[in-house]
């Protein structure tokens, strides 16, 4: 039975008991605390914390997740891996233990011909809660498991909690009996490779306090409704279906492996090594091209990391199975064939997938050429050091700036005999991490405790908010929280964070800053507010502080916002549509949106594309945009179902998560778009749109940059005052000006040249003097001392090199000069072949001497160059290098 069969059976079966399906949510998690969704319940975590009214009672997904913790272990085993589709059901309220067993019994056990899954009853073992009688007693009683083939197990295997004081409960999994060739007999308890769990029934029926690990926390009491929270692994399921031996081995990932052997010549099972660089290649392409396909794209933070890390492991494992050229399109597009029977929006993404996809793969290759010298020469002044560990910091300096994973730096320094400080990275790599969540965190919560937004929204719900229809708007104050706490009132000072029943306030979200404004009590307290933020689902909170007077819970106010700052934004929200538009109109889909920001007066929009936009696309862009707001073209919103918004052709955001019922902003007969934003009512309104330019910033990602209505017009002010100033300065009308300019920097840039040219024979003038004047060590003709401050690089290495040569070659020869160029030290330092003969080498010369001046060099044992931080140090250098010659010589 294929994959897409098993998903296609699950949702068919729990549709038809009433279960109402919900599509798999993206896997860009709407959670600060998680970068990528890790499990199936995830989307649900809201319904199950109270914190959102599920849209019914009964629901079953199928959902995507990643998981990268594991991430070295990936091809290593075969049970391992970073992308799987968590199969579930779930009930609030509704039918609870004997509901949840009954349901997943019949489902494994019917036969095919019924819609089941066909699996043998007899080869099902069950293992429930130590102590959980109730669940026991319905799979023997009930449901006609025999009491030998249920065991009992602890709180580490059978118990489920978030990891958080909340919901959690005792769990029965159903495992599979893969036979004797896998272990010894016994059931899951002796051996978990025989007997793989497949099926997971959680039933949340307490509340847990707080507590570390997974067995280390007191329960409080029962829920006031019992929850089923169940997980299928499909990937797991598939293998027992398919009759393989692993889930590398499955319809999904074989085809995968397959290409690679293609590609590569190399054929699975014929070595341990190439196995896991196959595994390795199957996984993280498939998980790759899903990443990709909900809107993830390659970056050095966060879950952009995750994916460039992955996929560079993926092109590195077919590089050391002997690919040289690039690979990513084909295995890519192996991907979306198959899981595109599942996920059919690959197969529509597949132009944006494969341009994301290849526009990783020849950063990593171009990468890979850069860092190695990097890392050649960290392992050379490692060396020279005596060391025979690489830095930490030098691992994580190739990772940051260069892409390079961990683990290709470990081999590749493995090469040259060093080892790596591996816990230094790691702990470089944590605090990078830790900075990035915190940050997330922060700008959501203010740092209040979590606990303290959900009381609020359980005790008035969510915030409703007005400002579509209005800016102002009387309310009533049912939250207050002073420097993250819950408090009664407020006074004059405080920084507060507000909650009010029903706002005009925009809580920033979908690329949109929020409203700015004041709240106005009738006691005559005022709240100014600078920020409006919904840590929880739907719940608005307004930050800022108490200007005049004392706010209480409850008061009455009146919330107004700061209209021109909301027009101001609308206008820029507006054009973001707008150019997003005029850009997929010119580039195709593949310039998806990647991200925005709408301020006042001025926006930035990301979008893809594997290269840099022509400046003469630019400008057509602009003018089709400004075209399009002397139409004058109407702008209007409207409430319909997601199905009925795709139909339309509205385009929605990845990475966005969206409901059953979405918003949908029109732009006349130019844009629609899934949005919660604020907008102008007709373009005119929007007055001038001024592109700044377009920059990368990410593998695959480009950044425009925008201003908007005035804002716009003040800058083609200012250039039009730039440009008057230009004509008056060189004597010619504007048009005329590039010709100009251009002329008069090519008459600069020759006499330049005539300069250089001028300095650097007074500089090589030298060289006879410095040669007749070199000292004698045991036999050695020593040239060191300084030239002229400024002296480049290039006429410096001259200089030494022609020092060098008027030595004769019989005569040992060490030519070490330094300069002080832009405020930095620099020495080049040569050797003749009698020199090197004696232990002399310009390498090691230079090492020494750039130790002394603060910094790093190197370079062949005939010449080499250095530089640092201190030209002071420079005569204390000059003194290192006679006392190596006389050591050395």
């Amino acid at each position: 039975m294929e994959s897409a069969e098993i998903r296609r059976r699950w949702l068919s079966f729990f549709e038809e008991r009433g279960h109402t399906v919900v599509p798999s949510a993206s896997l860009i998690a709407d959670d600060p605390t998680l970068l990528l969704v890790p499990a199936g319940m995830v989307p649900f975590k809201p319904y199950f914390l109270g914190e959102v009214k599920p849209p019914a009672s009964t629901l079953t997904s199928v959902q995507k997740c990643v998981r990268t913790p594991d991430i070295e272990e990936v091809g290593k085993t075969t049970r391992h891996g970073t992308f799987f589709q968590m199969c579930g059901n779930f009930s609030f309220g509704d039918y609870f233990k004997e509901g949840a067993i009954k349901y997943a019994w019949e489902l494994l056990t019917s036969s095919v011909a019924d819609g089941g899954y066909g699996l043998e009853p007899e080869k099902l073992w069950i293992t429930v809660y130590l102590d959980d009688d109730e669940a026991e007693a319905i799979w023997r009683d009930k449901v006609g498991v025999p009491q030998e083939r249920i065991q009992r197990l602890g709180k580490k295997d059978n118990f489920w909690s978030m990891g958080v004081p909340g919901p959690c409960g005792p769990c029965s999994e159903i495992n599979y009996d893969r036979g004797p060739e896998f272990g010894v007999e016994g059931g899951p308890a002796v051996n978990d490779e025989r007997y793989v769990e497949i099926w997971n029934l959680v039933f949340m029926q307490y509340e847990r306090g707080a507590g570390d690990g997974k067995e280390d926390f007191p329960i409080l009491g029962d829920l006031p409704s019992k929850n089923i929270d169940t997980g299928l692994g499909l990937e797991r399921l598939a293998m027992i279906l398919q009759g393989v031996q692993n889930m590398y081995e499955t319809d999904t990932l074989r085809v995968v492996m397959d290409k690679a052997t293609e590609l590569t010549g190399v054929q699975y099972g014929a070595a341990q090594g190439t196995d896991v660089s196959l595994r390795v290649v199957a996984d993280h392409i498939r998980t790759s091209a899903m990443l990709i396909g909900d809107g993830v794209t390659p970056g050095n933070e966060g879950r952009g990391y995750v994916l460039r890390r992955i996929m560079r492991r993926a092109i590195r494992n077919m590089r050391l199975m002997g690919a040289t050229g690039p690979v990513v399109q084909d295995l890519v597009n192996v991907v979306i064939e198959t899981m595109g029977q599942q996920y059919p929006e690959l197969v529509t993404d597949r132009k944006r997938i494969e341009t994301v996809a290849l526009a990783e793969e020849a950063a990593f290759l171009k990468a890979i050429k850069g860092g190695t010298n990097i890392l050649d020469t960290a392992v050379t002044e490692t060396k020279a050091a005596g060391g025979t560990v690489l830095a930490g910091d030098k691992a994580f300096l190739l990772h940051d700036t260069w892409g390079f994973p961990i683990d290709l730096t470990l081999e590749m320094a493995a090469e040259q005999g060093l080892a790596v400080d591996e816990p230094g990275f790691r702990r470089l790599m944590q605090e990078q991490r830790d900075r990035a969540k915190a940050d997330a965190r922060a700008k959501k919560t203010g740092h209040a405790d979590m606990s303290a937004y959900r009381e609020i929204a359980d005790g008035s719900g969510a915030t409703e908010f007005t400002g579509y229809a209005t800016n102002q708007g009387e309310s009533t104050i049912v939250g207050l929280l002073v420097n993250g706490v819950s408090a009664p009132a407020a006074s004059e000072g405080d920084e507060v964070e507000v909650v009010l029943d029903r706002t005009p306030f925009y809580a920033e979200g979908g690329g949109q800053l929020a409203d700015q404004g004041r709240i106005k009590l009738d006691s005559g307290a005022v709240i100014v507010v600078r920020d409006v933020q919904q840590p929880v689902p739907g719940v608005s909170v307004h930050k800022g502080s108490v200007q005049v007077g004392e706010v209480t819970v409850g008061a009455s106010a009146y919330a107004a916002i700061d209209i021109q700052r909301r027009r101001a934004i609308a206008r820029a929200h507006s054009a973001t549509h707008l150019t997003h538009q005029a850009l997929r109109d010119a580039l195709g889909p593949t310039a998806a949106q990647a991200g925005s920001e709408n301020s006042p007066g001025r926006f930035r929009f990301d979008f893809g594309s594997p290269n840099a936009v022509p400046g003469s696309v630019l400008t057509d862009v602009e003018h089709k945009i400004n075209d399009v707001l002397s139409r004058e073209l109407e702008v209007t919103a409207e409430i319909m179902s997601i199905d009925e918004a795709k139909k339309q052709g509205a385009i929605a955001e990845f990475g966005e998560k969206y409901g059953e019922r979405v918003r949908v902003v029109t732009i006349g007969d130019f844009s629609k778009e899934l949005c919660g934003g604020t907008h102008v009512g007709n373009t005119a309104q929007l007055g001038l749109v001024k592109l700044l330019g377009e920059s990368s910033i990410g593998s695959g990602v480009r950044r425009v940059e925008a201003l908007v209505g005035v804002d716009a017009y003040n800058f083609l002010a200012k250039e039009h005052t730039v440009v008057a100033q230009l004509q008056e300065l060189v004597k010619g009308r504007a048009e005329e000006l590039p010709e100009k300019v251009a002329s008069m920097l090519g008459k600069l840039k020759d006499a330049e040249k005539e300069i250089e040219k001028f300095r650097a024979e007074k500089v090589l003038q030298a060289a006879a003097g410095l040669a007749a004047g070199a000292q004698d060590i045991k036999g050695v003709a020593l040239v060191v001392g300084t030239v002229p401050d400024g002296t480049g690089a290039d006429d410096l290495r001259k200089l030494v090199l022609d020092v060098r040569g008027r030595i004769p070659g019989d005569r040992p020869a060490v030519v070490a000069l330094f300069t002080t160029a832009n405020d930095r030290p620099l020495t080049v330092i040569a050797t003749n072949e009698a020199a090197r003969e004696r232990g002399l080498k310009a390498g090691d010369l230079v090492r020494t001497a750039a130790k002394t001046l603060g910094g790093g060099g190197g370079g062949k044992p005939d010449v080499a160059q250095g530089g640092g931080q201190n030209p002071a140090a420079i005569p204390e250098a000059i003194a290192a290098v006679e006392r190596l010659v006389v050591e050395t010589a």
